[in-house]
């Protein structure tokens, strides 16, 4: 039973929307401006455009090949199931953080009037056993909505993400409108720590960690009508409705700022409210209704996003299963075309990381799981100009060689940004992974090494060695014995030759082929109704 094309744009736009915005829009502009000063503005400009290369390298190759699950699913049809398998896996880990930690998020706003959910010292802030047991409850929820089908989940969640909208767009309007000194624009100079200043805020201040967001739309594909004109709009308007958001409540937050906040520099602006820096200057500024309104979006923002990574992560098992990683049993569908199976599995799963998994261990498993994941989007557009070269594709990129390999770079640029810290945790997921694919593949169903893909996956061996190195070696964790910039010249050089190597380790025509074949094609997109 194939998955029901039931998502139309609007659908798919709010789910990229809302897996962008979320409750870190309270505190970026405030993380950006202490690495960047008033050019934190042009920090969200280039972030949004590496995405946007990012997203439409995606976009292209979903388009052509529209499968549920695609950041695991797409790397199975060009390179094998070794390649697809750690893609998919670390994704996977990843995705299942990511409910637990919107779910625990939005229960901290609760904390002042529900102090009971969360322990005292020396353990403050961890979740007691009933806190832990109304965590369960929420993931009970997404579960309970998602199992609904997709087309109910869509419209529950263009209402979340409508507030997800208004809320940030109003206060940044007010915020513009009622206090605006041009002055703080020159304070220190427009950009007061220089070009290293900039792109510390495109990596560390929180600028690509909120746009990769846009990934659930991708999740989604299989389930979406006219894929070869939705997916690639529905991610680039929700990219540019996104960064237009947070480049409004940056330009609000500089402008809003007072002399004496200024007084110390950039780098030391501080806010103590619990709900962030938006909301001190909101309230600073008497808009009195401002606290009620942040404290309903502060709460509304991580159960959006929970929501969405929760179908995100049941289409991501749905395709782990398609390609062998995961038992078929968790590849069934209900009658409304959902993988319950897959939604119940990843609620153990959750389940498991709110009891056993400290809130501060589960947001670094969350970064490091999910970065790697991003190249499968280059590689794939790229082998399938290969593959298939004489398929309709009614959103074609150009120069696809010159756009595939900005966005490998990029996608490797945001593994690097993650910092040390982050990298070695993602080799121990991806280790255990591979472990995994590989006791399941030779103990449990018989398969010979000559079946696996090996081949096609080699060249994750100096890709990931190369991010190790540069990484310990390099300014984000590392030793920072390799400085700034030689250390992002290391990155690119490493990316342009490994991009170079995994197309040549691509799958052969025939064997390529074989895999689509094995697929259940879905419906032609000019037979599927609007």
């Amino acid at each position: 039973m194939p998955l029901k094309r039931s998502i139309g744009l609007i659908g798919l736009t709010f789910v990229a929307v809302s897996g962008i915005v979320g409750s870190g829009w309270l505190f970026a502009p405030l993380l950006t401006s202490q690495l960047a000063g008033p050019s934190a503005v042009l920090a969200w400009l280039i972030g949004g455009v590496a995405m946007l290369i990012l997203a439409l390298c995606f976009a292209e190759a979903t388009s052509v090949m529209p499968v549920a699950g695609g950041i695991a699913r797409l790397p199975h049809f060009t390179h094998g199931d070794v390649t697809s398998s750690v893609l998919g896996w670390s994704a996977w880990v990843g995705y299942n953080t990511a409910a637990p930690i919107e779910t625990i998020a939005m229960l901290e706003y609760l904390d002042w009037q529900f102090p009971w959910m969360f322990l005292g010292a020396p353990q403050k802030g961890a979740l007691s056993l009933w806190g832990c047991c109304v965590a369960i409850v929420v993931l009970v929820c997404f579960v309970g909505i998602n199992a609904l089908g997709a087309a109910v989940f869509a419209r529950a969640n263009i209402w979340i993400t409508w507030a997800k909208i208004i809320v940030p767009l109003v206060i940044g309007s007010v915020i513009l409108l009622t206090q605006f000194e041009p002055g703080n624009f020159v304070h220190g100079g427009f950009a007061p720590f220089g070009i290293e200043g900039i792109f510390a805020a495109v990596s560390t201040g929180g600028v690509i960690f909120a746009l990769i967001g846009f990934r659930h739309a991708i999740d989604l594909a299989g389930e979406v009508r006219r894929p070869h004109i939705t997916i690639p709009l529905a991610l680039t308007i929700a990219l540019v409705i996104c960064v237009g958001i947070y480049m409004l409540l940056q330009v609000a937050f500089i402008g809003a700022m007072e002399p004496k906040q200024l007084e110390g520099g950039w780098a030391k602006i501080q806010f103590d409210d619990h709900l962030g820096p938006i909301a001190a200057i909101a309230i600073g500024l008497g808009i009195g209704w401002a606290n009620t309104f942040l404290y309903s979006g502060a709460l509304i923002a991580p159960f959006g996003g929970g929501l969405v990574s929760t179908g995100s992560m049941a289409r991501l098992t749905y395709a782990l299963s398609q390609n062998g990683f995961f038992p078929r049993y968790f590849e069934q569908l209900s009658k409304r075309g959902v993988a319950t199976r897959a939604l119940l599995m990843n609620l153990v799963f959750g389940t498991l990381v709110v009891f056993f998994v400290p809130f501060q261990e589960a947001i670094a498993i969350n970064s490091a799981a999910i970065t790697l994941s991003f190249c499968a989007g280059p590689l794939s557009v790229y082998a399938f100009r290969d593959h298939l070269p004489d398929a309709p594709r009614h959103f074609k990129l150009p120069c696809v060689g010159l756009v595939a390999r900005l966005g490998f770079i990029v996608a490797t640029l945001v593994v690097y940004w993650s910092g040390w810290e982050t990298t070695w945790r993602l080799g121990l997921v991806v280790s255990v992974g591979l472990i995994f694919f590989l006791l399941k593949k030779l103990k449990i169903d018989r398969t010979s090494w000559a079946q696996l893909d090996l081949r096609e996956s080699c060249w994750l061996v100096p890709y990931g060695a190369g991010i190790a190195i540069i990484s310990y070696l390099g300014n984000y964790g590392g030793r920072r014995i390799l400085s700034s910039p030689w250390d992002v010249v290391a990155v690119v050089v490493m990316s342009l030759i490994v991009f170079q190597m995994a197309y040549r380790c691509r799958l052969s025509c025939e064997v390529a082929e074989q895999y689509r074949a094995e697929y259940s094609t879905p419906p032609p997109p000019d037979t599927i109704p609007l």
